[in-house]
């Protein structure tokens, strides 16, 4: 079905995490994603953002029951970045030099590298493997 608007990109995904710190220090080191943190809002949400796209990361109530994370239940499963095929080689050098976790998957279209960040969100970086302009 069309509709009478269109989606530019994918802006944020809101995620919950048990330390501030240690998400945003992951976040620019692991991704190079930028910290943006906005003095009208206060303490959070915190932006860490790729050009337009990122996160909008929240503190836990850790006093709040447990979700189970392998549940399969309704729930965000993984978020993806897009790269370049060039910056995706990089990407797997960069987690490799680090000693940094990564499970590559080739999707057939897509090759893509899953890690998850400290509080055990999956994060997939992806990258295009066909023309482009015939996928899309």
């Amino acid at each position: 079905m069309h509709t009478p608007f269109d989606i530019n990109f994918l802006d944020h995904v809101a995620i919950y995490v048990k330390d501030m710190e240690v998400s945003i220090k992951w976040y620019s080191q692991v991704l190079g994603l930028k910290k943006y943190q906005l003095e009208a809002w206060g303490d959070f949400p915190v932006f860490m953002l790729a050009g337009k796209s990122g996160l909008a990361i929240f503190p836990a109530r850790l006093e709040d029951e447990k979700i189970n994370k392998d549940s399969r239940n309704v729930r965000i499963e993984h978020f993806a970045f897009n790269v370049s095929n060039e910056d995706f080689i990089k990407a797997q050098k960069h987690f490799k030099s680090h000693d940094i976790l990564f499970d590559f998957q080739d999707h057939q279209y897509f090759h893509s590298i899953y890690l998850r960040d400290p509080d055990g969100h999956k994060v997939e970086l992806t990258t295009i493997m066909v023309d482009e302009d015939s996928f899309y």
